[in-house]
C-alpha cells in the first residue's frame, strides 16, 4: 500500500482529483452518469501521465531542495518503479480516452491537452510563454468532452478555461518561487515575482469570470 500511496501522491494527487471531478460534472451534464464515470476514469489516467512525469523530471531539483513531501525524494518509490508505470500508464490512457465515450476526435482533443502538460514539465516551465501549456490544457479538456458528443465548442467554453488555466499556473508557482530562481526557472511567474505574480491570478480569474458570464 505504501507504493501505491506513493504513486498516487507524485501524481500531485491534488490536482488530478480536481481536475478529474470538473471532467466528471462536464461529463454528466453532456452525457449521463454512467459515461461520466468512464470519461474521468479516462481523464484520470492522463492527469497521471502529467504528475509522474514531472516528479521524475524534477528529481533532482526536488532532491536539492530536500523537498520530503515528494515520493521520490523520501525513497517512497523509486525512479525506476516510477518510470515503468509512466511507460505503462501513457499507452493505457490513449487506449482509455481515444476508445472510451470521449471517441477518437474527443480522446485526440484531451491527450493534445496531456501532451502540454507533459510540454511544460519539459521545456516551457523554463521561459516566458511557460502560461501557454496551461491555457491550452485548460481550454481541451471542457472541450475534449463537447467534441465527444460532436457538436461545437462555445467560445465562452474553451476561452473561459485557458484564461482559468493561465490564473492556475500563475497560482501554482507561488509557492515555491524562491527555490525555483535558486534554480534558474525562469518561467513566467518567476519573471515577475511573487506580488505581480498574485495580482495576475486575480485579473485573470475576473477576466475568466467575466468570459463566462458574459459569454455564457
Amino acid at each position: 500500500m505504501g507504493k501505491v500511496r506513493g504513486l498516487l501522491k507524485a501524481s500531485h494527487f491534488g490536482p488530478t482529483l480536481i481536475v478529474t471531478t470538473i471532467a466528471w460534472f462536464l461529463a454528466a451534464h453532456y452525457w449521463w452518469e454512467g459515461p461520466a464515470y468512464v470519461i474521468a476514469f479516462g481523464v484520470f489516467t492522463g492527469q497521471l501521465v502529467v504528475g509522474w512525469s514531472n516528479d521524475l523530471y524534477d528529481y533532482e531539483d526536488d532532491l536539492k531542495h530536500n523537498r520530503q513531501n515528494k515520493p521520490l525524494v523520501a525513497g517512497v518509490i523509486s525512479r525506476s518503479y516510477l518510470i515503468n508505470w509512466l511507460r505503462f500508464m501513457v499507452a493505457f490512457s490513449f487506449v482509455a480516452n481515444l476508445l472510451g465515450p470521449l471517441g477518437f476526435k474527443g480522446g485526440l482533443v484531451y491527450m493534445f491537452g496531456i501532451s502540454m502538460g507533459v510540454a511544460y514539465n519539459f521545456y516551457f516551465k523554463y521561459n516566458a510563454f511557460s502560461w501557454l501549456p496551461y491555457a491550452l490544457a485548460f481550454a481541451a479538456l471542457p472541450s475534449c468532452v463537447v467534441i465527444s458528443k460532436g457538436l461545437a465548442v462555445p467560445v465562452w467554453m474553451w476561452l473561459g478555461g485557458a484564461i482559468f488555466g493561465t490564473a492556475a499556473h500563475f497560482i501554482n508557482v507561488i509557492k515555491d518561487m524562491d527555490q525555483d530562481r535558486a534554480s534558474g526557472i525562469g518561467g513566467a511567474p518567476q519573471r515577475i515575482g511573487k506580488r505581480n505574480s498574485i495580482v495576475a491570478a486575480a485579473v485573470l480569474i475576473a477576466l475568466g469570470a467575466a468570459t463566462v458570464f458574459f459569454l455564457g
